[in-house]
């Protein structure tokens, strides 16, 4: 394929995880700006979301890290962002008290139904013409293939 001088030699393997690179990443700028109007970032979104689907809008700072793919130091300063800017409670754990528990405000769940709407738009720019069995034929093998890349 040629565009602007550019010929690639991708194998079609890398043309394929290449597409899901481009799209994943055009995803997440979209839904950025998404987040950007409501004072969220990308990342902060997604503690609201992880949190909010959690058992009592509650989990510890280490489970969301690890749903969410990101490291303890970072975790420490979104919680903290999110904290005082009211979005959740941080808290020790009644049974052990180096572990910080982290809450979903009422602010933060008002939060994630204002963005709800634009958030499925944005999704359905991505799916529209995808049927359910497509969508679930295309997730388990996504999900198959993140699994083989871990057993590397």
């Amino acid at each position: 394929m040629v565009h602007g001088g550019y010929s690639d030699n991708l194998s079609l393997d890398e043309k394929l995880l290449m597409g899901v690179v481009r799209v994943a990443e055009d995803f997440k700028k979209r839904s950025s700006a998404i987040f950007k109007n409501y004072g969220l970032t990308f990342a902060q979104y997604n503690v609201l979301r992880v949190l909010n689907s959690s058992p009592n809008g509650s989990n510890t700072v280490s489970n969301v890290g690890k749903i969410m793919l990101v490291t303890g130091g970072n975790m420490t300063g979104l919680s903290k962002r999110l904290e005082r800017d009211g979005y959740l409670i941080r808290k020790s754990h009644p049974s052990d008290e180096r572990v910080t528990l982290l809450e979903i405000s009422p602010k933060g769940r008002q939060a994630l139904l204002n963005i709800e709407r634009e958030k499925e738009e944005n999704l359905q720019k991505y799916l529209r013409g995808l049927d359910e069995p497509s969508k679930l034929a295309l997730f388990e093998q996504l999900r198959k293939m993140a699994g083989q890349s871990k057993k590397r």
